[in-house]
């Protein structure tokens, strides 16, 4: 009988941890995948009788005692506050990083867990006006300092992921496999129609519009042109792309111990004129300064409410290309799609969700 494996994901109510749960369960070498999110039971799941959930934050301590009894074999880490929490940076602060740091714990000080996927970023190398549209950073380019929170906890989170492995290692101790993942934006079917949050194809495609959302409808209305820098530039991957790399790491004998990867297709990225194309409008070239007046105003206007946080605006005006062909040289792997594709087509697993809209 086919040997059947035990996954924790946390960040299961989520976009990418709710897809990895309703695709691995599909699996017969799957038993259970046990989720951990602070929010409710995602509809994704209904009646998928190989969930086992639990409402919790990965910073309160609630979980630990209950998953470890479960015996997992794979921990996959997405939870994140992504959205920087308007005032509230110390619970922000607590979410992530201390979450974080439970969550490798976990992962290394429970005997059961022989893998441990861990969801970091490409934004924390860092958007400078130095950056060009022709270099692209590798895993061997050091994260950088920057002010935009969301990098910068990333940019913290690994560095004490791997100060922990590192301590344990050089003591002798027994260690998982670790691998994690530096993504392009994700996106796809369901990432696109299923509003599952607030992003820039949205925007700048016009579809918050509806929402019954007075500061939406601002921005559907200030975005008729799509506003680009000169340097403007974004990397897409494939929701598929990011179920099956994970797959990849979570079931199959690969060497490995701790490995770094930026998932990122080959091909070329969405420039500023493909982005407007592909949402049917005109481009329209600002200077960056332009960029950071209206992220600045909007944030404190809006309290947080349209993401437009402090340095964000280095993201929207100044390139972060990387080179994604790591995982392809080292295991093999062959991306389903490349940037522009992933951006604009409605093929994959979730086809039926833009089918529907």
């Amino acid at each position: 009988m086919e040997k059947q494996v035990t996954i924790f994901i946390t960040g299961g109510a989520g976009y990418v941890g709710a897809m990895l749960a309703d695709q691995f369960s599909k699996r017969p070498d799957v038993k259970e995948i046990i989720l951990l999110d602070k929010e409710a039971f995602p509809d994704l799941l209904s009646d998928n009788s190989k969930i086992f959930y639990i409402q919790g934050n990965t910073s309160d301590g609630s979980w630990q005692e209950v998953v470890a009894l479960k015996k997992p074999e794979v921990v996959v880490h997405t939870a994140w506050q992504i959205r920087e929490m308007y005032g509230n940076q110390k619970t922000q602060w607590k979410w992530n990083i201390d979450g974080s740091n439970a969550v490798s714990d976990f992962a290394f000080n429970t005997p059961s867990v022989k893998k441990f996927i861990y969801f970091s970023t490409v934004a924390s190398y860092g958007a400078f006006p130095e950056n060009t549209i022709k270099y692209a950073f590798t895993e061997k380019d050091p994260f950088r300092k920057v002010d935009y929170l969301y990098a910068e906890e990333k940019r913290i989170a690994e560095e004490n992921l791997l100060y922990t492995y590192e301590h344990k290692r050089d003591k002798g101790e027994a260690v998982p496999q670790v691998f994690i993942i530096r993504p392009a934006a994700i996106t796809g079917p369901r990432g696109r129609y299923a509003r599952i949050r607030f992003g820039l194809q949205s925007a700048l495609s016009g579809t918050l519009r509806g929402q019954k959302s007075f500061w939406y409808n601002i921005v559907s209305l200030m975005v008729s042109w799509v506003p680009v820098t000169p340097k403007w530039l974004r990397q897409y991957i494939h929701e598929d792309d990011i179920i099956d790399i994970v797959a990849l790491f979570s079931f199959n004998n690969i060497k490995g111990e701790y490995e770094v990867f930026n998932a990122a297709p080959p091909g070329p990225p969405v420039l500023g004129l493909d982005m407007a194309r592909a949402v049917g409008k005109r481009m329209l070239l600002i200077h960056p300064y332009m960029v950071r007046i209206v992220f600045f105003v909007l944030w404190h206007l809006t309290r947080g409410r349209i993401s437009t946080a402090r340095g964000s605006w280095k993201g929207y005006s100044y390139p972060i290309k990387v080179d994604g062909s790591k995982i392809t040289k080292q295991y093999g792997y062959q991306y389903a799609h490349e940037s522009r594709e992933a951006f604009v087509n409605n093929k994959g697993r979730y086809e039926a969700d833009a089918i529907r809209q």
